[in-house]
């Protein structure tokens, strides 16, 4: 399915006194990882949520190979699992400039109506723009 590369670069306030990345911050590595994989579709979540959809992480799993640490440059490759539906799957992996896999995960996110708050469809226009990305 459809993938996306984004580059970061480990911050200090990212790190506990030892210099190595704290765990909860690959929350937001994959945030970033999925967010510029819809932008790079042409989609972003202020133009979801201008369009009523928001997109609430329902389940995340993260698992940790190896340490990041402070000044490394990561990769965050985001993979699309399949089309989305009601709800949109992606993967993870981070690695650092050596190429070294330092962490690999998932999450579920779902599509909610902002009026009704109750889930929905994927909207057309990502749809559109994945068959076309596919087709």
């Amino acid at each position: 399915m459809s993938e996306n590369y984004s580059n970061l670069r480990v911050r200090y306030a990212e790190t506990d006194q030892m210099g190595v990345v704290y765990h909860g911050n690959y929350a937001q590595y994959f945030e970033i990882g999925r967010t510029e994989w819809l932008r790079s579709l042409g989609v972003d979540y202020k133009y979801m949520e201008n369009n009523g959809i928001m997109l609430p992480v329902i389940v995340l799993n993260c698992n940790f190979k190896k340490s990041a640490f402070y000044d490394d440059v990561l990769t965050i490759k985001t993979t699309l699992k399949k089309t989305p539906s009601v709800k949109i799957e992606f993967d993870y992996e981070i690695t650092n400039q050596n190429n070294e896999l330092l962490c690999t995960g998932n999450t579920t996110l779902a599509f909610i109506d902002m009026n009704t708050k109750r889930p929905t469809r994927c909207p057309d226009y990502i749809l559109d723009k994945l068959s076309l990305t596919t087709g």
